[in-house]
């Protein structure tokens, strides 16, 4: 069993930044492909970014290519997403998760997640 638990979301002005954590328990981390999704009020989850178990490869949805950066820390079982150039349409609760998936520099599909985190409110808005 694995469990994720996010941090660092808030209230940010447009242009603004932040950085996402995700902390994850037990001893498998560096076993599972590890990606961030997120969900606006109203819509479906959808995929934002995936990073391989080295950290050498990773993935973005178009939208937030070259404004987002996803990164892991094996040795502290920790996955990142930094957030620059915000927008108000990035406004959504912003969820960390793992996947066993045999990989490879594309999106995550929900149905490959095995565990998910709890959610952490990213809000953009002057």
């Amino acid at each position: 069993q694995v469990q994720l638990v996010e941090s660092g979301g808030g209230l940010v002005q447009p242009g603004g930044s932040l950085r996402l954590s995700c902390a994850a328990s037990g001893r498998t981390f560096s076993n599972y492909v590890m990606g961030w999704f997120r969900q606006a009020p109203g819509k479906e989850r959808q995929f934002v970014a995936s990073i391989s178990r080295s950290g050498a490869i990773s993935y973005y949805v178009p939208s937030v290519k070259g404004r987002f950066t996803i990164s892991r820390d094996n040795a502290k079982n920790t996955v990142y997403l930094q957030m620059d150039s915000l927008k108000p349409e990035d406004t959504a609760d912003y969820y960390c998760a793992s996947s066993p998936a045999n990989w490879g520099s594309r999106p995550l599909f929900r149905s490959e997640i095995n565990y998910w985190g709890q959610g952490t409110q990213v809000t953009v808005s002057s």
